[in-house]
């Protein structure tokens, strides 16, 4: 066990995959670039050479077309995109060939391809490099989603990913890449399609996504010393939907919060509430509540930027409205330990 920042999880998750298994190999545009996708290449090009470590053109379509077709031959290509917002050139190649090989040969056939994309943040990145897309990619069959909150989670997930059969889109937020904490060492995996329980309660069941899992467990401390008791899952695996975690953490709560690093409509939090309406709509004492960015995209201003993302506060707000608790005066004190760090500028 060591701490590792968020990055330096990753980075160890490619070296020990790519030191036990030949097969694994890394594409993308940049690449072999000395930022090493900041950082979380670091050193790798130097041990595994450029025949692992493969520089792409900027052809987004094609790399992925490649990458794929090499999973189908038992390869298992990591495809890096500095940022997820260049998912959608590559549409084609993911849902109509990547989500559904292994179906249209009555599951004969595997694709262990991961799909990594990196949400920017900050002033600069603006609409067009600071979309999460989580929710699109999760709502394809065949492709597994998973979003990870913390460097042991980012770790044993791109390991997970790495390993398993099917495509797998993993999405990490470069404003959590400077986070540090415990990581194993050597190869572990974090399970694909299980959502983790990170803090026990009993009155308010709290699930996020990614960076609000930070901004959730702050919350989840202020409403204890306000006498109330958290539930917190980490939502860190999108597809395969683990439903059910969230149905059992209610049975004890009956009350349900959303916070996802998405946009309100048609995403995670509304696939979450549709379930739990349909499985376990008795288990609700209230209607449950969703806490996301603003329905519009990102804005490039600073002044504008750092008003966009909600954080432990908006999330208090609504669990003071559950129990008619006000919880301001605990708000105003320790609502600057919210803010997750953000780069400085626009990489």
């Amino acid at each position: 066990m060591s701490i590792m920042k968020f990055y330096e999880a990753i980075q160890d998750a490619y070296r020990q995959t790519m030191r036990a298994y030949p097969e694994v190999y890394i594409i993308g545009v940049g690449v072999i670039d000395p930022k090493a996708v900041f950082g979380s290449l670091n050193g790798l090009l130097e041990e595994f050479g450029e025949d692992r470590i493969v520089e792409g053109p900027l052809a987004e379509q094609m790399l992925t077309g490649l990458a794929f077709s090499s999973a189908t031959l038992g390869m298992k290509p990591v495809l890096i995109h500095h940022r997820v917002d260049f998912l959608p050139l590559t549409m084609d190649q993911i849902v109509n060939h990547c989500a559904k090989w292994s179906y249209m040969f009555g599951g004969q056939q595997n694709v262990p391809l991961v799909i990594r994309g990196i949400v920017g943040k900050g002033w600069g990145n603006g609409p067009q490099h600071t979309q999460s897309l989580h929710s699109l990619m999760a709502n394809v069959p065949g492709l597994k989603v998973v979003v990870p909150s913390n460097p042991a989670d980012a770790k044993g997930l791109m390991i997970s990913a790495i390993l398993d059969n099917d495509p797998v889109i993993y999405i990490d937020h470069r404003a959590l890449h400077n986070e540090s904490g415990e990581v194993q060492s050597g190869i572990y995996q974090v399970p694909i399609g299980k959502a983790k329980i990170i803090r026990e309660g009993h009155d308010l069941t709290l699930v996020a996504v990614g960076p609000m899992v930070k901004e959730a467990l702050l919350a989840a401390q202020v409403c204890s010393e306000g006498g109330y008791s958290i539930e917190v899952i980490d939502f860190h695996t999108i597809r395969p939907l683990d439903d059910m975690t969230i149905i059992k953490s209610i049975q004890k709560t009956g009350h349900l919060i959303i916070a996802d690093s998405d946009w309100p409509y048609f995403g995670v939090a509304a696939a979450l509430i549709s379930q739990v309406s349909q499985k376990a709509f008795h288990l609700l004492k209230k209607a449950p509540k969703v806490i996301s960015w603003p329905d519009h995209p990102v804005p490039a201003s600073y002044m504008l930027d750092k008003d966009y993302y909600p954080t432990a506060t908006q999330i208090i707000n609504v669990v003071s409205e559950f129990f008619s608790k006000n919880f301001t005066n605990k708000v105003e004190r320790q609502s600057t330990k919210a803010h997750v760090s953000v780069n400085t500028g626009p990489f």
